[in-house]
């Protein structure tokens, strides 16, 4: 049971595995795509099911140990309106297939669930991430920075959430106070309680945890991957060189040799960007698009 289960949103489970039939969707006005098999599938949909939109989500070519590569790049060329959700999203795929047509409409969190109040700096340096042990989110990075960055900071606390069980493969450093699944009610007060946040993912399209630890007045140390460039500007944050423990190490030993009084500028800067840009924009963006999109393919067949 997913997140879709619990919206109230109705929800279909097909019981067969693989394309969908038309007989398996109602008519409507729009259908979305949100991956690339699914936007294969959807090519073939008839008129009465909707405008056809690719909600494009990753550059999807590092899900299987098999290359497709060239069916991925086949589904992103297909006929049909595309959202991407970040820019660095959309230049990456300029930049496999040229341009596309891709409209970028950033990801938003809900800022009712991931706020805080105004706060100080812990009176021992604290830090935290996300933990997984997928290669591709880094935890090994996560673990040598902190490791580096215990020589000048002995005192250092390292908070942790996710989705895995720590693997002895990928350990988590040290005494850190890990938390498996968290609720959702209690992922705000995580990064609340620490005073830097860590994203060093070696792939992202977005990086969700960025924006989400900075609703929360937590700062974020991070490597320019996905939304990152876009995010972590204008002293709001700091930017590492990606792959570096010993980058993010020196970023951590430099954030806490700052004043508090800085530490709270950077909080406050972090925290109006998270809040400047909500679900409703989001979601004014999205109806926009969709509605442009309903309206050119109604026009006709879209040019190739």
């Amino acid at each position: 049971m997913g997140h879709v289960a619990h919206s109230g949103v109705k929800q279909c489970i097909l019981e067969q595995p693989g394309p969908m039939r038309p007989e398996d969707l109602p008519d409507a006005d729009i259908l979305i795509a949100t991956w690339w098999e699914t936007s294969v599938w959807m090519q073939s949909m008839p008129p009465s099911k909707g405008a056809k939109v690719h909600l494009i989500q990753d550059y999807e070519v590092w899900w299987t140990e098999e290359d497709v590569s060239e069916r991925v790049h086949a589904a992103l060329r297909g006929n049909n309106c595309k959202i991407a959700i970040s820019n660095e999203l959309k230049r990456t795929l300029n930049e496999k297939l040229g341009d596309l047509d891709v409209v970028v409409i950033p990801n938003a969190v809900d800022l009712q669930q991931f706020d805080a109040p105004q706060r100080g700096r812990n009176p021992l340096p604290t830090v935290g991430f996300m933990y997984s042990n997928s290669q591709r989110k880094a935890a090994d990075i996560y673990y040598q920075a902190c490791q580096l960055a215990l020589r000048d900071l002995p005192t250092l606390q390292v908070i942790s959430f996710g989705g895995d069980l720590p693997s002895p493969e990928l350990p988590l450093p040290a005494d850190t106070s890990y938390v498996h699944r968290p609720a959702q009610n209690q992922i705000a007060s995580i990064y609340a309680s620490c005073d830097v946040w860590l994203f060093g993912s070696r792939i992202d399209s977005f990086g969700l945890p960025i924006l989400e630890s900075m609703a929360c007045r937590t700062p974020v140390i991070g490597v320019p991957v996905g939304a990152a460039t876009e995010l972590l500007t204008d002293g709001v944050g700091v930017l590492v060189a990606p792959e570096s423990p010993s980058d993010m190490a020196q970023a951590m030993v430099a954030f806490f040799r700052q004043s508090p009084a800085q530490w709270q500028t950077m909080s406050q800067l972090a925290y109006d960007r998270a809040h400047s840009y909500t679900w409703d924009d989001a979601t004014d963006r999205l109806v926009q698009v969709l509605t442009a999109c309903v309206a050119q393919q109604s026009a006709g067949p879209l040019q190739e």
